[in-house]
């Protein structure tokens, strides 16, 4: 083993890598088990030996302990043991790792005196019922509220238990506009006008009401804008009382109106000009001297802008070529959805202004998407939140393309290029010297890297460069034994 390799300048960072790499031999995981300050991923191995177990049930080292309780293929026998390990956090731990787990490491944990384990096991689908059903009457109310949201599906004596509770916030997760999980609840229907007299239900219960002309006169008069929104977008809600929430002080309730199809096109476009001329940058709506119902109404106000461009209507959707062309952008992408458009209305979708109705076309017909088309589309994506995805990871571009945008000027364009698992081994070398580190990052694990180029990048400036070379399946075990040696382990 050549030991004349450049020393990493993150070297903590890249044993954590290292820790991650899933062809890290069996004697190096227990050589990596001693590094204390990190390296956590070594104890999520799926085949640890029972000697490095015994050490890492030894060490006390909360991280470590932590990361083990998460593997998920952990003896059922550990498992029992760490259920009385003190340290709460890895107790609950053993929730999220367990899955499938047999019925007795449940019933220990729905009793641990922690109630973030209690809290984890309400989220579970694979716990029995009967156990699930005790949790509805846990002492802690937080434990109660995550059962409410997550166990949609309740029998309806808990259901009852729940929607009933004395603590506002576990009646609110009961009843509301969102859980973690479909279906979602119908209350009972005798419980629905107790459920609409209660400020804390109200809003969740609106939906599941018969709206009565009087029943919606009342509920669009209501001081929370939250309940006037669900009665906006209710099926029964009369012409006469849609037309008022249309003047609502509220853009939030007004989107409710919009969205609706019954709701007359004059109306729709009044609505839209409207929120959108109200559109200013999120640090002029929070600024001046604003009261704080002032400051949450601008807030409200400025989120509808984006969620005029981000509704997704289903009956849009079920008829989608009237909207093709529609001035609404939420309209276009929504017809975007429909696996039944012909190739024209295709084609004009995909060619469409906005990024996020050419990327939804592209992603519902991609047999219709020329590799061009693919590039294009990837190129001008613009996300509208932050996220990792891009057009390309569901439009593979040919090799042809990805060799020729090695040499992009966009260096989001040629972190692309090492999606090619041939690509020729110069431009694996130019990508792997790239000024950005973004671009260098997604070399780092390229399976034809040459041995000088991982040695560079195991020494790279950036952490996250470093840490992706030395989680590379590719890594050569003597590069993984040269790197512990130089940690003194």
């Amino acid at each position: 083993m050549a030991d004349d390799g450049p020393t990493p300048v993150h070297l903590p960072e890249v044993l954590d890598g290292l820790a991650e790499n899933p062809a890290l031999p069996v004697e190096l995981v227990r050589r990596l088990v001693r590094h204390r300050r990190g390296s956590d991923g070594v104890a999520r191995y799926a085949d640890l030996p029972p000697d490095v177990i015994e050490e890492i049930l030894a060490s006390d080292d909360h991280r470590l302990l932590h990361s083990l309780a998460l593997n998920r293929h952990l003896p059922h026998a550990v498992r029992m043991r760490l259920t009385t390990y003190p340290d709460p956090a890895v107790r609950a731990a053993l929730v999220v790792g367990a899955r499938d787990a047999p019925r007795e490491l449940h019933e220990r944990l729905i009793n641990d005196p922690g109630p973030r384990a209690r809290e984890y096991l309400a989220k579970r689908d694979d716990v029995p019922a009967d156990l699930l059903a005790r949790l509805a009457t846990d002492p802690e109310p937080a434990v109660r509220a995550t059962l409410a949201r997550w166990w949609t599906q309740a029998p309806e004596a808990v259901r009852r238990v729940l929607l009933t509770d004395p603590v506002d916030s576990v009646r609110a997760a009961a009843c509301s506009t969102y859980y973690a999980r479909l279906p979602h609840p119908v209350p009972p229907p005798d419980l629905v006008a107790r459920l609409l007299d209660d400020p804390v239900t109200r809003t969740g219960a609106v939906r599941h009401a018969v709206l009565t002309p009087a029943l919606a006169a009342r509920l669009a008069g209501d001081p929370d804008h939250q309940v006037r929104r669900q009665v906006a977008e209710h099926p029964q809600l009369p012409p006469s009382v849609r037309d008022v929430l249309a003047e609502d002080p509220s853009a939030n309730v007004r989107v409710g109106v919009f969205r609706r199809p019954d709701t007359p096109e004059p109306t729709r476009h009044g609505i839209y000009a409207d929120i959108q001329r109200g559109e200013r940058p999120l640090t002029e709506v929070l600024g001046g001297d604003l009261d704080d119902d002032e400051v949450l109404q601008r807030f409200e106000d400025h989120l509808s802008v984006s969620e005029l461009r981000h509704l997704r209507l289903d009956w849009v959707t079920a008829d989608p070529l009237p909207h093709v062309s529609s001035p609404y952008i939420c309209f276009r992408r929504s017809a975007a959805h429909s696996p039944a458009l012909p190739a024209d209305a295709v084609l004009r979708l995909l060619h469409d202004d906005d990024s996020g109705v050419r990327t939804t076309m592209a992603r519902h017909a991609p047999h219709l998407v020329d590799p061009a088309t693919a590039e294009r589309i990837d190129r001008d994506f613009r996300s509208d939140k932050k996220t990792d995805w891009r057009p390309a990871d569901v439009l593979p571009l040919p090799a042809s393309t990805l060799r020729r945008l090695a040499s992009d000027p966009d260096p989001r364009m040629r972190s692309l290029a090492p999606r090619d698992p041939d690509l020729p081994v110069e431009l694996i070398e130019r990508l792997a010297a790239d000024p950005d580190s973004t671009v260098r990052q997604t070399v780092a694990g390229h399976p034809r890297l040459p041995a000088h180029a991982r040695r560079a990048l195991l020494a790279d400036d950036s952490e996250f460069v470093a840490r992706t070379a030395a989680a590379a399946p590719t890594l050569p075990v003597a590069e993984m034994e040269r790197l512990l040696t130089l940690a003194g382990l």
